[in-house]
């Protein structure tokens, strides 16, 4: 017996397809372009939304365009990008110097998502993955992009203003240079962050070491950052010479 198709997920397919090629892009347009009924695309738009494939564009009227988590998902199938084949080096070496887990992430709309991981060898392992989506307020990597984001930019990422705690926090990890979650996002893990500037001083990624907290006790913990904050700056002069128009 023939298989059916299931129609509706084709057509939002194709409305994915074609905010790709005309980016930000509004529902009359995208309506005229796909021959589609406004009200049937505006319930696939919010549909795509919820789940986090696309988001609304800063300004009005509002416009659509793809989410990072799009950028992850095809990186997952062509196993390179830009940013992850510059950060690989940097990653393989973090993963040789602590024995544990490293991750590569970049901020998208109130989240960060995963584009790169290298896991620890250890049994016991924090197991990230490509693609994870992270919440931003709690988590290392979060918190070590926001550290250098100016307040609309905290605003998108987090989806509101820091709060007091927050701010204060984010004050400590950029005079440090790495930020620490220990336990926060999830129970018995540590992490360790730091972000990775654009010429501009802007924030475009975070790298992580990533730990069960009992292989990464408090004493190590400085060590750790250190390792990170020497291969951010390497990587952030990488950016600094790729965006340069020399």
């Amino acid at each position: 017996m023939p298989v059916k198709r299931i129609r509706g997920a084709s057509r939002a397919l194709e409305v994915l397809e074609a905010i790709a090629r005309q980016q930000p892009v509004n529902v009359a347009l995208l309506a005229r372009h796909l021959g589609e009924d406004k009200s049937n695309l505006q319930r696939i738009l919010m549909t795509l939304a919820d789940d986090g494939w696309i988001r609304a564009a800063p300004g009005r009227p509002t416009r659509w365009e793809l989410t990072a988590r799009v950028y992850a998902l095809t990186h997952m199938g062509q196993g390179h990008s830009e940013l992850r084949h510059r950060a690989r080096p940097a990653l393989d070496l973090l993963r040789s110097q602590t024995g544990e887990s490293v991750l590569l992430a970049i901020p998208d709309v109130e989240r960060l998502v995963t584009i790169d991981v290298i896991e620890s060898g250890h049994v016991l392992r924090a197991a990230p993955y490509i693609g994870m989506v992270i919440a931003p307020g709690e988590s290392a990597a979060g918190q070590a992009v926001l550290a250098y984001m100016t307040p609309d930019q905290q605003a998108r990422l987090l989806g509101r203003a820091p709060d007091a705690e927050l701010a204060a926090t984010l004050s400590e990890v950029r005079e440090r240079g790495w930020s620490l979650n220990d336990g926060a996002v999830v129970h018995g893990s540590a992490n360790i962050g730091a972000a990775i500037l654009d010429p501009d001083g802007s924030p475009v990624a975070a790298l992580v070491v990533s730990a069960p907290s009992e292989r990464m006790p408090a004493a190590d913990r400085p060590r750790i950052g250190l390792m990170l904050i020497d291969a951010v700056r390497r990587l952030s002069r990488v950016e600094q010479s790729f965006w340069s128009p020399d």
